[in-house]
This record gives structure tokens, sequence and C-alpha cells, in this order.
């Protein structure tokens, strides 16, 4: 059974990293235009490093390979910036 993880995030913080994320979405570019918006994704790192026990495991490659195809299972659009 999947477990959720919980990230928290001031309305400023979400704010500020969802401008960045439309944009990256818009333009296929990942470039910060504030210092805000690399902290509040630095932000969103730590909680993920503090929440996930599979980053330590021995097979982890194995564990982010099947959580990829699981997560991208049925999507058939184009991804922006993806570089193969």
């Amino acid at each position: 059974m999947e477990k959720d993880v919980n990230i928290t995030l001031s309305n400023d913080e979400a704010l500020v990293l969802f401008e960045c994320l439309a944009r990256f979405e818009d333009t296929d570019e990942f470039t910060f235009k504030h210092a805000a918006e690399y902290l509040a994704l630095l932000k969103v790192s730590a909680q993920l490093e503090k929440s996930l026990v599979e980053i330590v495991k021995p097979d982890y490659l194995n564990l982010l390979s099947l959580a990829r195809e699981k997560v991208a299972s049925g999507f058939q659009g184009t991804v922006p910036g993806m570089k193969n």
C-alpha cells in the first residue's frame, strides 16, 4: 500500500513556486527569475528528503524506475524540457 507524503508551504512560497512551475510549462525552460523560487524549491526538496526512506535503500535506482513507470502510466503528451 502506498503512503502519502505531505509537504507544507506558506501561501507565499506556494504562489512563488506555482509561478515558477507555470512558466516552465509555458516556455519549456526551467530558469529562476527570483531567489524566492529557488528557496521555495529547496524547501520542497528538503521535506521530500526527510520523508522518503527509499532514497537510502540499496535498490534506490530500481525503486525510482518503478515509481517513474507508475506515475507516467498512461501519459501520452509531450514533456517540456525533457532530454532523452
